[in-house]
């Protein structure tokens, strides 16, 4: 029998001032609870028709399920025949009321009469009655279950999606430093492919709910020419040698695309178009400078006059392979340290941008940044002083906190946690290079300006 939930109403008269029945046995599912009324005492002196004595008792069997009797005796008349008991289950009134016989009981309600209306409602099974405190446990484990349920599911969701983050993290580390090593038209291929994908996410987040409501953007025609030309910027700028070109002629095929799409030209979309010019397109062209247009010979490391000839010998480890590795690897280490110091020691906010930086782990990610700088220019030779090593690095370290709160601006105005869902555990491919956009025009420059003959 399922478990019973009543709570019981009864309006009772009364002619005599003798005392009510001082106990009603109720059967609850689980044990025999008893009731006690306190013994009301009629007045004669008191007019009978305009006072009134109302008792209500409450009782709960366990915490799994409440189990309430409630009996309310009022004395709005002498007449026994009028007496009427409601049965209330779970808060819904029975759709039957037991009438008391139309017989008068001289003195008063006999208990046996209470008792056996209500144990013929709130009967349990016999086989079913057990002892308090187990039911309470079993209640107990059955209230804690759906919260470790929940916590085990948490626990095997974050386990689950640290390693999908290892394993493709591993796999795109691998492969980028392959195609770093290649340097060229595969380096700049696949960087090519690399901001054409990143455009097309960042016309995604341009025409999300969050930033398009205030704006009005490009028509998706437009967007995706416009990422087609930001991705043809880097082979050119290994074709031409210089980055003005590319620049300059994707402005231009970029406007007149603007400018000739149906309905009327709005100058939201130009700004979105020309700041998806500079940050898909033209900052990237910066690590093909570095990459492919440093070609001066680094021939004073051991790694290049141990590295074999088949892979293109002493010749391949130039300046800006060597630049570029160090400038990559800086970044990891600063996202590392970054989100360990955060993690162990981070206390004080960073910036609105992203709630989660703090100070503490952007300082573990700075001193883990030029830790890297420092030691691969030792084992790499290159740049020849600790000095110049240690200003790479901070330089490097600056260029990725803004591109990652670069991002974070534009993710938190488009309303999304990710810019996509390309790779599993790490979101899109702007989520992955956000830290490189701003970074290879900064290590560039260094290089190229500040250091004597190139750090050679």
């Amino acid at each position: 029998m399922a478990a019973f939930s009543a709570s019981a109403s009864a309006s009772i008269s009364c002619s005599t001032s003798s005392s009510y029945p001082s106990c009603v046995d109720v059967f609850d599912r689980c044990s025999l609870i008893p009731l006690f009324l306190t013994s009301v005492r009629g007045s004669h002196s008191v007019h009978h028709h305009r006072s009134a004595i109302n008792s209500s008792f409450f009782y709960s069997a366990s915490s799994s399920s409440s189990v309430r009797s409630s009996l309310r005796l009022t004395r709005p008349t002498t007449r026994l025949s009028d007496l009427r008991i409601s049965l209330v289950f779970d808060g819904q009134p029975a759709r039957h009321t037991i009438a008391r016989p139309k017989s008068r009981i001289p003195g008063c309600i006999s208990g046996k009469c209470f008792r056996r209306i209500i144990t013929a409602v709130a009967r349990a099974e016999p086989d079913r009655i057990d002892d308090s405190a187990q039911i309470k446990d079993e209640a107990n484990k059955g209230n804690d279950l759906p919260v470790n349920e929940d916590s085990v599911t948490e626990s095997q969701r974050k386990a689950s999606q640290l390693k999908k983050r290892i394993f493709f993290g591993l796999g795109i580390g691998l492969s980028a430093g392959g195609i770093v090593l290649a340097g060229g038209w595969i380096f700049t291929g696949a960087l090519a492919a690399a901001v054409f994908v990143g455009s097309r996410e960042f016309f995604e987040l341009v025409r999300s709910l969050g930033i398009a409501a205030g704006m009005t953007p490009p028509p998706r025609y437009v967007s995706r020419a416009c990422s087609i030309i930001y991705a043809l910027m880097p082979l050119f700028t290994l074709y031409f040698g210089h980055i003005d070109v590319s620049v300059a002629s994707a402005a231009f095929v970029v406007a007149i695309a603007l400018l000739l799409q149906r309905g009327s030209p709005r100058f939201a979309q130009l700004s979105s178009a020309m700041f998806g010019l500079f940050y898909c397109g033209y900052l990237p062209c910066f690590w093909v400078k570095l990459r492919c247009g440093l070609a001066v010979p680094a021939l004073n490391t051991k790694v290049a006059a141990a590295w074999p000839a088949l892979l293109g010998g002493q010749t391949q480890w130039t300046v800006g392979l060597v630049a570029t590795l160090i400038s990559i690897s800086s970044i990891i280490a600063a996202d590392t340290y970054a989100f360990v110091g955060g993690k162990a020691f981070g206390r004080t906010p960073l910036t609105n941008i992203s709630p989660k930086k703090t100070w503490e782990g952007a300082l573990t990610g700075l001193g883990g940044c030029i830790v890297t700088a420092v030691l691969l220019s030792k084992i790499l030779s290159w740049p020849g002083s600790v000095l110049s090593a240690v200003a790479f690095g901070f330089l490097n370290f600056i260029g990725s906190l803004l591109g990652d709160l670069v991002e974070s601006v534009i993710k938190r105005d488009a309303g999304v946690k990710d810019s996509g869902s390309l790779i599993p555990g790490h979101g899109g491919i702007l989520d992955r290079v956000d830290s490189y956009v701003f970074t290879g025009a900064l290590a560039y420059s260094f290089v190229k300006t500040f250091l004597p003959l190139y750090g050679v």
